[in-house]
């Protein structure tokens, strides 16, 4: 079994496979190859005094009131340089100049990019395709002009302005609106008095407190302003994501693409594990049941040497090789064990469970809730993850009790090990830990430890099936 350390800094290790179906505060996932989760703008409470808390809100206000500023300039850029650059086009001067504007507006779309991130807190993937490797800008630029994306950005900046400008028309008006109406009782007091009008209403406070009704109309007007400024940024980032963002066909292509890359990484980690696996069995043969095969035969040539002159050396010699026999195969069948339990394939994974908690040194409660047995790869993963927990609880843990549930949820077989012990366990490469997140991987599941100083550890896998 590989080893586990203890680090007082608290824990967390490995993960392979899928990403989480499941995470809590705390949980911590091992090896996981994950992507962003950033939070929209859309999926944020609607409730007045949330979004009020929210950055969110403000960001994105922040983002409506100045963006107008970069679509002007982009507005201006692109109309002078793609008129400069179609006009000298016919003295082929335009076209360095055409591959420079191509080259500027991608960068100003990237930049696009993380400012709508950072205001909507919208992630938009890269939808540009690969440039061609080497060192030909002809080859580059060629394969950034036939690139649709290259041309989407260029409609994206080129409507940017004038999508802007009614953003910051609305903006200024509701935000300013909300400003003055607050900041009423304060702008009285300055001047002595102050009017204000809404349609065909007009209202005259001639003191802060004739003025505070207007502030309460300024919270009305904030709610309506947030309101305004979450409905606008929802309508840009959708837009921003449909223009800036991949096709439909490029997403899929994404996905399987790194779903493509998952699986490679998987199975190398899979690959990887079985080599550990086999260099183990290598070396327990030949520190174990090898070395004291030797000792056996020596043994046996040492009593056939002594028969005839001294029969009692010779028959204390083969109780010894007797001795080292039983102690060979007590480690080859331990080694079998090792690779494939024959009470697995023979009565199922409760059975085996249940012999592993009763050679555990403390009380292991063992529910095992399946309707059927799972496949021999998911039974065989679920009880080397079991085994190798137990193992560290024994070592390291420091725990009085234990228990072990495996149960279906969905399409999956869920392990976990629970104890009672010290925590702060730390998975490390090489260790047992990092070795069952390989295990997992290999048929695209997943290991978390949840294992805080003080403890409890849990151990969980998720391992996929198909019943």
């Amino acid at each position: 079994m590989g080893e586990l350390s203890r680090d007082p800094g608290g824990g967390d290790a490995t993960a392979g496979g899928a990403a989480a179906r499941w995470a809590a505060a705390r949980w911590a996932t091992v090896m996981q190859v994950g992507g962003d989760t950033a939070a929209t703008v859309a999926n944020t409470p609607w409730t007045p005094l949330a979004m009020a808390k929210s950055s969110l809100t403000w960001r994105s206000a922040i983002y409506l009131a100045a963006s107008m500023a970069l679509g002007l300039g982009c507005f201006i850029g692109l109309a002078v340089g793609l008129t400069l650059s179609l006009g000298l086009l016919i003295i082929w001067v335009g076209l360095p100049m055409l591959a420079l504007m191509m080259i500027a507006w991608r960068g100003v779309a990237i930049l696009e990019r993380q400012l709508v991130r950072a205001a909507f807190g919208v992630r938009i993937p890269s939808p540009y395709r690969r440039l061609p490797a080497g060192r030909n800008p002809l080859t580059k630029l060629k394969a950034m002009a036939s690139d649709p994306a290259t041309w989407k950005d260029l409609l994206y900046l080129a409507v940017l302005f004038p999508i802007t400008l009614v953003e910051f028309v609305v903006s200024w008006t509701v935000w300013a609106a909300t400003g003055m109406l607050l900041a009423m009782p304060v702008i009285v007091a300055v001047d002595g008095g102050a009017e204000v009008s809404v349609g065909f209403v007009s209202y005259w406070a001639g003191s802060p407190l004739e003025a505070l009704p207007m502030s309460v109309g300024g919270l009305v007007f904030l709610v309506l302003a947030m309101y305004v400024t979450r409905v606008m940024a929802i309508g840009h980032s959708a837009w921003a994501r449909l223009l800036l963002g991949p096709s439909p066909s490029q997403t899929e292509n994404i996905e399987l693409r790194k779903r493509t890359e998952h699986l490679r990484a998987s199975r190398a980690r899979g690959v990887d594990a079985a080599e550990f696996e086999r260099r183990r069995i290598e070396r327990d043969l030949h520190d174990g049941a090898q070395q004291r095969l030797l000792a056996v035969a020596m043994d046996i040539g040492r009593a056939r040497a002594k028969l005839d002159d001294d029969p009692e050396g010779a028959r204390a010699l083969i109780e010894q090789a007797h001795s080292g026999t039983r102690e060979a195969i007590s480690e080859l069948r331990d080694l079998a064990r090792g690779i494939y339990p024959a009470i697995l394939t023979d009565r199922g994974l409760d059975p085996a469970l249940s012999g592993l908690a009763g050679r555990a040194p403390v009380p292991v409660e063992v529910d095992v809730d399946l309707p059927e047995r799972p496949p021999a790869a998911v039974e065989s993963i679920a009880y080397f993850i079991v085994a190798e927990s137990l193992a560290n609880i024994a070592k390291y843990a420091r725990a009085t009790r234990a228990s072990v549930r495996v149960a279906r949820e969905d399409r999956w077989v869920v392990v976990e090990v629970i104890d009672n012990g010290a925590g702060g366990a730390v998975a490390r490469p090489d260790g047992g830990l990092a070795g069952l997140a390989d295990r997992a991987a290999t048929i695209d599941g997943m290991l978390i430890v949840d294992s805080p100083p003080g403890g409890p550890t849990i151990i969980r896998a998720d391992l996929p099936c198909t019943w």
